[in-house]
């Protein structure tokens, strides 16, 4: 199977430290760092997750030239997010492939952080020039820009963003209840107490993305990406789904 995974990446890093004290320069917490982890971020990291769940795959990324990177300050033992720090979105390079490449792809992921690589014409194109294709975005969509897509996935928050979106294909995730799909609900078979859902959208998405490709079974690709999100998100930082799924 070819993939084609389109969007802006990243590095998220992240800075886990102490904090026994307040800084006697302002009412703010003085972090002392114990460890740092950095990963792929963005679609970056919806491309990782598709390693993972699907290593006979051949995978391609079309992202921006720059290099974002986003850093967050987390005290270690409460997982508590005191900032985040981002940097490299100032100028992003435009988004300039030839389509008519993507027919040669059985699967094309739309991971659009919305930070200036993806115009609105761009997505409206991208999706009518694929076979089969999603899109996780993070701007307001109208009906023409995805008449093209396949399946639209959104969150809680996105959806009421996109409430006057028409579309047959809009899957919501609804955190620890599930996801909906056509006003049914499809719980998460084995939730997990959620401790950071940084970059819990992009697994969903890769697992919902190769599973509907595998069986075109809408409702066993949900139930799986499901699985899978429920087990990153019970997890510090950014993380993949190991090799057990």
């Amino acid at each position: 199977m070819k993939v084609l995974i389109i969007g802006e990446s990243c590095t998220d890093k992240f800075v886990y430290g102490k904090i026994d004290r307040l800084s006697p320069e302002a009412p703010v917490p003085v972090i002392n760092p114990v460890e740092v982890t950095c990963n792929p971020g963005m679609a970056a990291n919806t491309l990782e997750n598709c390693k993972v769940l699907h290593p006979d795959c051949k995978l391609v990324l079309w992202s921006q030239e720059q290099k974002i990177t986003k850093t967050r300050f987390v005290e270690k033992k409460s997982n508590h997010m005191f900032i985040r720090f981002d940097e490299g979105e100032e100028s992003i390079s435009k988004f300039n492939q030839d389509l008519s490449s993507i027919k040669y792809f059985d699967l094309v992921i739309v991971s659009d952080y919305n930070k200036g690589f993806l115009s609105d014409e761009d997505i409206k194109n991208i999706g009518l020039a694929a076979k089969v294709s999603i899109i996780d975005s993070k701007r307001i969509l109208t009906s023409d820009m995805v008449s093209g897509y396949t399946f639209i996935k959104l969150n809680e928050f996105e959806k009421i963003n996109n409430k006057n979106l028409q579309h047959s294909g809009i899957i919501t995730t609804l955190g620890s209840k599930g996801a909906e799909y056509k006003n049914v609900v499809y719980p998460s078979p084995d939730p997990q107490e959620t401790i950071d859902v940084s970059g819990a959208g992009d697994t969903f998405t890769a697992a919902f993305s190769l599973k509907y490709m595998e069986t075109k079974n809408i409702k066993i690709a949900i139930e799986y990406a499901n699985t899978i999100s429920a087990y990153v998100v019970s997890k510090r930082g950014v993380v993949i789904p190991n090799e057990t799924f």
